[in-house]
């Protein structure tokens, strides 16, 4: 259990910007086995935003409190997922062969492509919480407990599936490298799946479909486009999951 423990906080210790004990070691070796517990993770950073949202709806405007739950959960993270979104929007905008994409998405800078897809995917996101919102509070507290381990159990499913593209030994997701074992992809889907008992059955079947749509949609485009996944494409993964999450729960309540 220790060591199941260690491999918990060395996932949040990678995944954010959140404070670990001391005592966990960390080693690549750690890391390798830590992305079954990436879900979980969701579950801390869902309770961050959750939690941060509903202080803030107390004595602020739904906007408002959206907004600011939104940046509360970007600090926690570090922008982590948001940048590797905007990483696949250069690459896979601006390139066109696989080493052409590899190379722009490693560029720490940020282009055209980038700066329109995170400025609309921020946009989207709020604009679908701030309709949750219409549906009170719990509502959008609800869609973000969710969301969080859902979208994190979408991205952690490519690393079963695909192959690891990049070969440099200095990119930063190399220790995700490893395919992870169906048991270890069982453990992550128990934490991403069991958040939806706070939706209804109509919410989370469509909850589910929708990422899981949009996830089957990414890794056959990853696969076309690079032959399997990076980091920056994990990244982008949870963004485009998170937000077909929101997006899946609004359409269950448009049709009740």
């Amino acid at each position: 259990m220790r060591y199941q423990l260690e491999l918990f906080f060395t996932a949040l210790g990678f995944f954010t910007r959140l404070p670990v004990p001391a005592w966990v070691p960390w080693s690549t070796e750690r890391l390798n086995h830590a992305a079954r517990y990436f879900p979980l993770v969701g579950w801390v950073v869902g309770l961050i935003g959750a939690g941060s949202y509903l202080i803030f709806a107390l004595a602020l405007p739904p906007v408002l409190a959206v907004i600011l739950s939104m940046a509360v959960t970007v600090r926690a993270t570090g922008a982590f997922h948001e940048d590797g979104w905007a990483d696949t929007c250069d690459g896979l905008g601006g390139g066109w062969e696989k080493a052409q994409v590899l190379t722009i998405m490693k560029d720490s800078r940020i282009g055209s492509y980038g700066t329109v897809g995170v400025v609309l995917m921020l946009l989207a996101k709020a604009a679908a919480l701030f309709e949750l919102g219409a549906h009170g509070a719990s509502g959008v507290a609800a869609a973000i407990l969710v969301a969080h381990p859902l979208s994190r159990l979408c991205a952690t499913s490519l690393i079963h599936r695909l192959p690891y593209v990049r070969e440099d030994e200095s990119a930063k997701s190399k220790p995700l490298a490893r395919r992870m074992n169906g048991a270890e992809l069982l453990i992550a889907a128990s934490f991403g799946l069991l958040p939806l008992i706070l939706l209804g059955p109509l919410e989370a079947l469509c909850a589910v479909a929708a990422v899981t749509l949009v996830t089957v949609w990414a890794a056959r485009m990853f696969v076309r486009r690079l032959g399997g996944y990076t980091g920056d494409l994990l990244g982008a993964t949870q963004q485009a999951t998170e937000l077909a999450c929101y997006l899946g729960i609004l359409s269950a309540w448009n049709f009740t």
